[in-house]
């Protein structure tokens, strides 16, 4: 993984525990700099795969943004990326579709245990109830969110 890091194939993100300053070693996540390169290697697959390309096209945005980006733990739950710019945090959770209390409360409920009041945004697909407040929490459409400034 190294070596494909090294030639910037994938980004290596590391795992920082919210609220703390401690970075772990383990539990990373990585993501493809070429989403086209990576459905060629792994056989895309829409139904399997199209979250993976959501997360990874967000994390892509963010990077471009010239953001630091960390994959968050709080307790047992993860964070999907905790962002930080001059010490300002956004976090952020991706999902395909919020259709059902059980995605909702997993999505939502794990920004709402933040106990801090940095923006927390849920980036969906094609959800109906797009640019709802949930709490503080903004929900925000894929595209738009692609096309916008933070």
């Amino acid at each position: 993984m190294q070596a494909l890091c090294n030639t910037f194939f994938v980004h290596k993100v590391v795992r920082s525990e919210i609220g703390r300053l401690k970075i772990f070693e383990i539990g990373e996540k990585y993501y493809f700099e070429d989403l086209g390169l990576r459905n060629a290697i792994v056989c895309f697959n829409q139904g399997a795969d199209i979250h993976k390309l959501m997360e990874n096209a967000v994390y892509l945005f963010l990077i471009q943004q010239n953001y630091k980006v960390f994959v968050g733990t709080l307790g047992d739950k993860e964070i999907d990326f905790v962002v930080d710019k001059n010490g300002a945090k956004i976090y952020f959770q991706v999902c395909l579709t919020i259709m059902d209390e059980s995605t909702a409360n997993r999505e939502f409920g794990n920004l709402l245990k933040i106990e801090d009041n940095y923006p927390k945004y849920v980036i969906t697909l094609n959800d109906l109830l797009i640019g709802q407040d949930n709490n503080g929490i903004i929900q925000k459409n894929l595209m738009d969110f692609l096309t916008s400034e933070l």
